[in-house]
């Protein structure tokens, strides 16, 4: 696992584009690597899918990764700026190896990201990820070099952006339309600036699109869901009934409701899954969520009779537990939505197409929608650390953590964890007196620094 953690994250390969690992050359091994593994799964010609977003360094990594694939003998189908659920549609539909998304999603421009799909469209499990990761590095299949018509080909699939719009528009209930409707939708200069307009537009919306002019460094400047008062703004000006902001790669969204308020992704699963549950569809009455979500939302669900599952960070720990519990609705706070009946990651112009759907068929605005979830006050604190030990060697702050369990009991909640980039501890406490819980906040941070606080920290 040390070895992985040199490469694979939690999602993917990221990092500096034109810097290790995002370099041309461990492009090229990673592309060998990872076609050799879906090549020895079955038999056959072989095709793997690649796309990206609008990065600059896409067309660099996307040529290198497409030169190690053809190199074992694996054809490609390239499918150009896409969003990440798109690339995994398209992988499923066209029933390929393996999907590749370059792309480092919310990240700023100069960075850029690999993440694979399995033929299913599903995200690739540790193991697969481990095994790519072992052929990039030891040089095990280096012997490995088919000539002649045993090189792969490169194939361009002119239609991706059609068949992807034609797939998110059939996930809208066909007796709704979103006639009368205006939207603002902000594309974050990213891989949906073709892709959300049209959709929303064909389904009969009025939309008022922003962030559709990507020029390669521009993705998520000042724009899409890490910026939600460009769409609040925009909202408001224009009188729109909902504002839609996506990331770079569109696989989560932010709204904002017809004042121009943000609704983040606990909001928007407090709407959905009640609605999923009134119509039957909600998978054994329960929401699968991370220990991120709000304290809110577990009330607002269980009012409704919905149980909340929790996960550790990351949408495809969400997605694991819904597949293992045979469970079909879940999310993240930050917007990652998987809604999946429907599709096998998130997707953020999916999730807002389902919430419009509750919107359109309720007709209630959405500023009334969200009344059934009251965020519970949350203090995030992170303490830079010189070292990552095990909480339970940690007596003075596994102490402090069990005082704060105490205190709160059943009105609150404390979680700690290490970030997983960079050499923090983050400790988030949840409670109903804000003054109240950033002490106790303050009393688990003090005693993180007291044991493995970098030097100088007060």
């Amino acid at each position: 696992m040390e070895a992985r953690r040199r490469l694979f994250g939690t999602d993917g390969v990221r990092g500096v584009a034109n810097t290790g690992p995002m370099t041309a050359e461990t492009m090229v091994k990673l592309g060998r690597a990872a076609a050799h593994v879906f090549r020895e799964r079955r038999g056959g010609r072989h095709r793997i899918v690649i796309g990206k977003d609008t990065r600059l360094s896409g067309y660099m990594l996307e040529n290198a990764l497409a030169s190690g694939i053809c190199s074992m003998g694996v054809d490609i189908l390239l499918v150009g700026p896409l969003p990440t659920p798109g690339i995994a549609f398209i992988t499923s539909s066209m029933r390929a190896d393996a999907g590749v998304v370059i792309s480092a999603s919310h990240n700023p421009y100069q960075d850029n990201g690999i993440k694979f799909f399995d033929r299913d469209g599903f995200k690739l499990p540790d193991e697969v990820e481990d095994l790519i990761e072992s052929h990039t590095a030891n040089g095990a299949i280096e012997h490995v070099r088919p000539t002649a018509d045993a090189v792969g080909k490169a194939f361009r699939v002119d239609d991706a952006v059609g068949r992807y719009v034609v797939f998110l528009k059939s996930t809208y209930p066909a007796h709704l339309s979103l006639e009368g409707v205006e939207v603002v939708v902000d594309c974050a200069n990213g891989a949906a600036y073709r892709v959300a307009p049209a959709v929303f537009e064909e389904l009969g919306a009025r939309v008022h699109a922003i962030g559709v002019s990507p020029d390669g460094t521009n993705i998520n400047e000042g724009c899409g869901s890490l910026h939600p008062e460009r769409i609040s703004d925009e909202v408001r000006r224009t009188g729109a009934h909902l504002g839609i902001a996506l990331d770079g790669d569109a696989d989560r969204v932010i709204v904002v409701d017809e004042r121009g308020d943000e609704v983040d992704g606990d909001h928007i699963m407090a709407i959905c899954a009640r609605a999923l549950k009134r119509n039957g569809r909600l998978g054994g009455d329960t929401v699968v969520a991370t220990v991120m979500s709000n304290l809110g939302l577990e009330r607002s669900l269980a009012e409704a009779g919905i149980r909340l599952d929790r996960t550790q960070v990351g949408d495809r720990y969400v997605v694991e537990r819904m597949r293992s519990a045979g469970l079909n609705f879940g999310g993240e706070q930050s917007g990652h939505l998987v809604f999946l009946d429907h599709a096998t990651t998130g997707d953020g112009v999916l999730a807002a197409l389902q919430l419009l759907a509750v919107m359109v068929e309720s007709g209630k605005p959405l500023s009334e929608l969200a009344r059934v979830m009251s965020a519970v006050p949350q203090v995030l604190v992170n303490v830079r650390v010189r070292e990552r030990r095990p909480l339970a060697d940690l007596p003075r702050t596994a102490g402090a953590i069990a005082e704060v369990e105490r205190a709160l009991g059943d009105d609150g909640r404390v979680l700690v964890r290490y970030s997983g980039t960079e050499p923090k501890i983050r400790v988030m406490v949840e409670g109903d007196d804000p003054d109240r819980i950033r002490a106790l906040a303050e009393r688990v941070c003090d005693a993180v620094r007291s044991e493995i606080g970098e030097e100088g920290q007060g």
